[in-house]
């Protein structure tokens, strides 16, 4: 087993365990599992470009997908493709950037960020329903954005 992927094996039952206890919706591991394919795929890009010689990806839009739940394709992807793993100011900032994400993710199973949850996600669905009417990518977000009844 490779300690560096230690957080995104954490990450999963975790994930599993507070969609089950009602914590969060299945939006969040989506979010996870969309956000790190990407980080996955930009990081792939930005690898292939250093070694030929191409268009470079900023290391702002790598840390950028790292913040927005991308956290758990760039670990994949740093270890798997040996990329930005040496330079040290990189890695500081991706760090912050996963503890940003886990300090997120623990607060939203706290009373007031359950709450601000759920209101978001209630205020979201109401807007699509309002706004969008009905049809299937505003049913598929509906179910993703419920919340296991405990």
């Amino acid at each position: 087993m490779n300690k560096h992927f230690l957080p995104v094996y954490l990450l999963l039952p975790s994930l599993a365990v507070s969609y089950y206890l009602g914590y969060t919706p299945l939006v969040i591991p989506t979010l996870f599992i969309v956000a790190s394919l990407w980080s996955y795929f930009i990081y792939a890009m930005d690898k292939s470009a250093a070694k030929n010689g191409g268009w470079r990806i900023s290391e702002n839009t790598l840390h950028i997908s790292a913040l927005v739940f991308g956290w758990p394709g760039a670990i994949i992807a740093q270890q798997r493709l040996r990329h930005k793993t040496k330079k040290t100011s990189f890695r500081i900032v991706f760090w912050l950037t996963f503890i940003l994400n886990v300090g997120a993710l623990t607060w939203i199973h706290t009373g007031e960020g359950s709450r601000m949850l759920r209101a978001s996600t209630y205020n979201i669905e109401y807007f699509l329903v309002e706004k969008v009417g009905s049809n299937h990518a505003v049913s598929l977000f509906l179910y993703l954005t419920k919340f296991r009844k405990v």
